[in-house]
């Protein structure tokens, strides 16, 4: 597919193989850096459908991001989503010493903070916690280049509509828009 060779390096260590149907249909679209709407079942790939080409785009074009901004958000429904999407960013991205941060409610602040204040590549977070960092200012969102909505029908189904409209009215118009759900109404 045209992935990075660390990219792929990581991909080998952790089995994989051979694309499923979401992340052959969906990897070269984000890699040319396409808006896109993915829809697939649970426990299809969709992670690594966004994951691979968004760690692909940002190597290709590398820049050190600023203090207190992220270059990719990824918005979850969930604090354990966040972390596990966050942890493929982690795994896959092993060997391209890229900064990645979850940022959730529920947990300390500090630590949050300090990880926000070097500036990221990739930044998964919780909508309500991210807000919270937005306006404490301790995140920019400025400079960043990619937006993922991930399990956007449970993100609109939760009632995050209000929140959301908050976030992506603080990223800049020029951006990428990546959407991935199980299903959409």
């Amino acid at each position: 597919m045209g992935l990075n060779k660390a990219l792929l390096t990581a991909l080998a260590a952790t089995g994989y193989e051979q694309p499923t149907p979401i992340q052959a249909k969906s990897i070269p679209d984000v890699m040319k850096g396409k808006d896109l709407l993915g829809i697939a079942q649970t426990g299809t790939g969709k992670t690594a459908a966004f994951a691979l080409p968004i760690l692909h785009r940002l190597a290709e074009n590398r820049v050190a991001p600023k203090p207190r901004t992220t270059r990719a958000l990824i918005l979850s429904p969930t604090r354990e989503l966040a972390t596990q999407i966050a942890d493929s960013f982690k795994q896959y991205g092993a060997h391209l010493g890229f900064r990645v941060a979850v940022v959730f409610g529920g947990v300390k602040y500090g630590p949050q903070e300090r990880a926000l204040q070097q500036g990221l590549d990739v930044l998964v977070a919780a909508p309500g916690r991210l807000l919270d960092h937005i306006q404490q200012k301790t995140l920019d969102l400025s400079s960043t280049e990619i937006f993922v909505l991930d399990e956007a029908d449970q993100m609109l189904d939760l009632g995050f509509i209000k929140p959301i409209r908050q976030i992506v009215s603080r990223i800049p118009a020029k951006r990428q828009n990546l959407f991935f759900s199980a299903t959409m109404p």
